[in-house]
């Protein structure tokens, strides 16, 4: 119990600081949001052992871009630690929320023109992050074709609507050599409260379940061991999208050795 409390004092103080390496810092949840900071190691980790040189990660849902920029903090290291580049890239519409289409939208809970983002403000503070400008039924259907991004390792999903949610989960359909063949995934509006109150039949969770239903060969699932122990909020939030029928998916990248002995 002593531990326990004294770890409340020494993460700040780890964090602030930088002490220690990356995953050494990501292991003691000293990390600014911990679930970027999680999906961006697990997925540069899983790229590095299937032979990639490039990967990127995507946000979808980039408001104020405070995300990009911790983004880009946390994959200056990142890239350091595995020795592997990363690209990264933002999906916005740039003018806030659009009008909701019904009520799986949520309209009780979300409102046309929340999270605006000051664009020009934005592009001024970051470093390498790429801004894909515009409303997602758009966006997605050049994205792939413009960018030709690296095989992407870990997706932020915060669109907060089901629709928009539904149409970036798409992109991944006929598209998987521009994936990994597991990628890690954050859907942020997927635990809310007691006035958000999402469910299995509307916002992300709905968008999920479709998604799921309606493709045999993709599936995003939750990852059990995150669960087991003393989980923390995020962990509920991260999901596992899996390319079964990816030429790299049953790449073996296990330990060698697990021979268990008498």
């Amino acid at each position: 119990m002593k531990f326990i409390k004294s770890l409340k004092f020494i993460r700040p103080i780890i964090r602030k600081f930088k002490l220690g390496n990356f995953e050494f810092r990501l292991n003691m949840n000293a990390l600014k949001r911990m679930h970027y900071a999680y999906i961006c190691f697990h997925a540069a980790k899983l790229g590095k052992q299937l032979g990639y040189k490039k990967i990127s990660v995507v946000e979808y849902g980039v408001a104020g871009g405070q995300g990009l920029l911790i983004l880009e903090e946390h994959i200056k290291e990142i890239e350091k630690f595995f020795d592997i580049q990363i690209d990264i890239y933002g999906f916005d519409t740039g003018k806030g929320l659009p009008e909701p289409i019904d009520y799986r939208d949520l309209p009780y809970h979300w409102k046309k023109g929340f999270f605006e983002m000051n664009k020009e403000n934005l592009k001024n503070k970051l470093e390498k992050a790429k801004l894909v400008i515009g409303n997602i039924d758009k966006t997605s259907q050049n994205f792939f074709s413009e960018y030709n991004p690296a095989p992407i390792g870990a997706v932020i999903h915060d669109f907060d609507f089901y629709s928009s949610t539904k149409t970036a989960l798409s992109m991944m359909c006929k598209n998987e050599k521009f994936f990994l063949p597991r990628v890690f995934s954050y859907f942020d509006d997927t635990i809310g409260d007691e006035l958000s109150l999402y469910n299995d039949f509307t916002g992300e969770r709905l968008a999920i379940n479709e998604f799921n239903n309606n493709n045999s060969d993709i599936k995003i699932s939750t990852p059990y061991h995150l669960n087991a122990f003393k989980p923390q909020i995020w962990h509920h939030q991260i999901w596992i999208c899996h390319f079964f029928k990816h030429e790299k998916y049953n790449n073996f990248i296990s330990n060698e050795n697990q021979q268990l002995d008498i």
